[in-house]
């Protein structure tokens, strides 16, 4: 958004110095100018989003179903409030219930041994608050806006490590925090393992589209089980 406030004044400059140019007897048309145009990078990045959307939704509804005990943690609580506190909640999100805390912090907090608040919301928090901010906080992209490919590919790095320690962070007993994959005994499960996977792949597809739109580098980066930080 700041881009776009930039750029604007100085295309207004520049048709109003065409009109002049052009003088009275060959105006410039501009009936087919739309500052609001969208690229199809930015037609990507509409759809990319859309779809984050859908499988955090999805996450949200296959967490809670499988710790619903995370749930009764606060009377009263259902899931679709939680679906309402985090997909009706424009921009950041901070809740008090959180500490206020967002992104990766928040992530952090659901992983924490010593929470005893709701992991699922605190997990579902920080992800959808670091998806919003790889996206510059923006439900659409525009012409003049511009993603940060390193934010995206970052945020791919972290939806990996949310799914490994997922899958391995215990309490001091020896017991998963959160219960996702299928434990022993049950019936093999891989839906988050896809749900992750597809997250993964659109993060990473975008973050690239984007380098292709303002021929940008991404730098690897390796990390052990620990969120990158993104400039909440």
């Amino acid at each position: 958004m700041v881009y776009r406030n930039l750029f604007m004044p100085l295309i207004s400059i520049f048709l109003a110095s065409s009109l002049l140019l052009a003088g009275c007897r060959n105006p410039v048309d501009l009936s087919g100018f739309n500052p609001l145009a969208k690229t199809n990078a930015d037609m990507v990045a509409d759809t990319s989003l859309r779809e984050m959307n859908r499988l955090i939704g999805d996450l949200l509804v296959k967490l809670y179903k499988r710790n619903p005990h995370e749930l009764d943690k606060v009377p009263g609580m259902s899931i679709g409030q939680r679906q309402d506190q985090i997909f009706d909640t424009p921009g950041r999100l901070v809740f008090k219930e959180l500490n206020n805390l967002q992104g990766t912090a928040a992530l952090d907090l659901a992983f924490n041994p010593t929470y005893h608040g709701d992991r699922v919301f605190a997990l579902m928090t920080g992800l959808m608050g670091m998806v919003r901010s790889a996206y510059n906080w923006q439900d659409e992209q525009f012409l003049f806006d511009f993603l940060d490919e390193q934010k995206l590919f970052d945020s791919a790095r972290n939806i990996e490590v949310l799914a490994w320690r997922l899958s391995n962070a215990r309490n001091s007993s020896g017991a998963l925090l959160l219960i996702s994959n299928s434990q022993p005994g049950e019936e093999e499960n891989l839906s988050y393992e896809r749900i992750f996977g597809k997250m993964i792949a659109i993060q990473d597809m975008l973050a690239f589209t984007v380098v292709g739109k303002w021929k940008r580098g991404v730098s690897n980066v390796f990390t052990k089980a620990v969120f990158l930080p993104m400039g909440m």
